[in-house]
């Protein structure tokens, strides 16, 4: 079974958007972490219809959208309500950052650091990225010109094949 002009374009649609998100957490300095290699998407052709969906790590969204802290807000649906976020989430972002802590010139215990680290995003909360919601908006809205066009050239070929059946 070929691929109709349809899902051609939904699959230009999903790699650019995935490419893009990429792209945009390369320049937050977050390539290749766990989130980056996570991102993918999927389009299915069902007889009727077609399915997309893209998917990450569940920290993504908190990435993408932000999360207001105590101090600071941010126009988001996420906010930190009376829990931090766990200190020992912050220990491999640590240590992959380089980040040492020190008391007086000497190595100090790593869970000083992971405690003040995850004060600080409680007060202050996750400033919004958009790293991958800007892109989907900007495919978005050229998505339908394209759409219309393919589900055109999809209804031609349908109507060439249904005559050609018919001659038979």
């Amino acid at each position: 079974m070929t691929k109709s002009e349809l899902q051609i374009e939904l699959e230009k649609f999903r790699d650019f958007v995935i490419e893009e998100a990429k792209k945009n957490l390369s320049r937050l300095g977050k390539d290749g972490g766990k989130l980056y290699d996570s991102i993918e998407g999927r389009v299915q052709a069902n007889e009727n219809s077609f399915e997309m969906e893209f998917s990450m790590e569940e920290y993504g969204i908190y990435q993408d959208k932000g999360v207001s802290g105590k101090k600071k807000r941010y126009n988001t649906p996420f906010k930190y309500a009376n829990t931090p976020p766990p200190p020992s989430a912050f220990d491999k972002w640590a240590v992959r950052k380089g980040i040492a802590p020190r008391k007086k010139g000497k190595f100090a215990s790593r869970k000083s650091l992971q405690f003040a680290l995850s004060r600080h995003i409680f007060n202050q909360g996750i400033y919004p990225s958009m790293f991958f919601t800007k892109p989907f908006e900007k495919a978005f809205k050229q998505l339908p010109d394209d759409l219309i066009e393919a589900f055109g050239l999809d209804a031609v070929k349908l109507f060439n094949e249904s005559i050609y059946l018919t001659e038979k």
